[in-house]
Formats: C-alpha cells, sequence, structure tokens
C-alpha cells in the first residue's frame, strides 16, 4: 500500500469523489446511486474513506443487517460495497480499508459482518460461508461460498440461523 494513504471517516463534503470512486471502479452508476439511498434513508451506516495526497482513492460502506430466525433475530453490518480507483487498485488500499472497518465493527460492538464477494478474498480477513451457521442469503441463486459472514461475537450467534437480509436499498441494485 502508498505509505501516504490515509484511512479515515467520510465527510459530507466527500460525497462527490466518493461517488466518482465507485463509478469509476465498478465502471457503472449503480453502486453509486446506492451509496447515495443509503445516506439519505438508513441511520447506522459506517462509511470510510481512504486518502492519498488529498485524493479520495478509495470507499467502503457498512450498512445494518439482520439475521431473522426462528422466532429471533439478530442486527449486524453488511459490508458493500468497497470500491478503489482503477489507478490504485491492487495496491493494498481495499485490504486496509476492509482492515480498517473490521476493527470499527469490533470496537462498536457489532456481533457480525456479512459480505457477499469473493471467496477467495474475504476468508483471508476471517470471513467464512454463512452457511456454517445455518445462515443463508436473502438472494437466490448466491454460491453458498460467495456468501459469508465474520463472527465478531461468538455468543451472540449462539442458537440462531436464518436468513441474512441486508437494507431493501440492495435489492434495487441490478
Amino acid at each position: 500500500m502508498p505509505h501516504d494513504i490515509k484511512i479515515r471517516s467520510e465527510a459530507p463534503a466527500d460525497h462527490p469523489a466518493v461517488r466518482r470512486v465507485n463509478e469509476l471502479a465498478f465502471g457503472k452508476p449503480q453502486e453509486a446511486d446506492l451509496v447515495a439511498r443509503l445516506r439519505g434513508s438508513c441511520p447506522g451506516l459506517v462509511s470510510l474513506v481512504a486518502v492519498s495526497a488529498d485524493q479520495i482513492v478509495g470507499h467502503i460502506l457498512f450498512s445494518p443487517a439482520v439475521i431473522e430466525g426462528e422466532g429471533r433475530s439478530l442486527n449486524g453490518m453488511g459490508l458493500a460495497p468497497v470500491a478503489v480507483l482503477p489507478a490504485f487498485q491492487r495496491q493494498g488500499i481495499g485490504k486496509a480499508l476492509i482492515g480498517a472497518g473490521i476493527d470499527r465493527m469490533r470496537a462498536s460492538g457489532e456481533p457480525f459482518v456479512i459480505v457477499l464477494g469473493h471467496p477467495g478474498y474475504y476468508p483471508t480477513f476471517g470471513f467464512v460461508p454463512a452457511s456454517r451457521f445455518g445462515i443463508r442469503c436473502e438472494y437466490d441463486g448466491v454460491p453458498n461460498e460467495a456468501f459469508m459472514i465474520l463472527v465478531l461475537k461468538d455468543v451472540a450467534l449462539a442458537g440462531i440461523s436464518g436468513v441474512a437480509r441486508y437494507r431493501p436499498e440492495f435489492a434495487e441494485v441490478t
């Protein structure tokens, strides 16, 4: 990772640059639109940026998620999206954002983080297939190995299984 990268909380003045990072990283506006919708409708977001030479080069968002079980539910967080400007990719910035975000989730007492992502990448942070805990993704057709969970409080997950749900705004992403 470049030495001059700093990870910090997103500020309102960062919104245009964060939109640009997401649009360029994904090559389409859907994730940037999702971030904007979540900002407008969802308390409890944790949004971090990676800054290099006063330029925002990366972004990560954590939003509330829930595991709905038989007669019981458990609130935690979902990780999505994580984006790095193409010119800054493969330099460890995404890893730094994920690590900093997980540290924040742990410090704030969140019991879990879910992610729908690359099964070869996220396990390096401790994510495992959610199916190991009897937890499945709300979306049909998601490969078992791509829907993962990072358990931050073992005791909180004891005895709960069911469907993990992201915020409803995620269903609008096509």
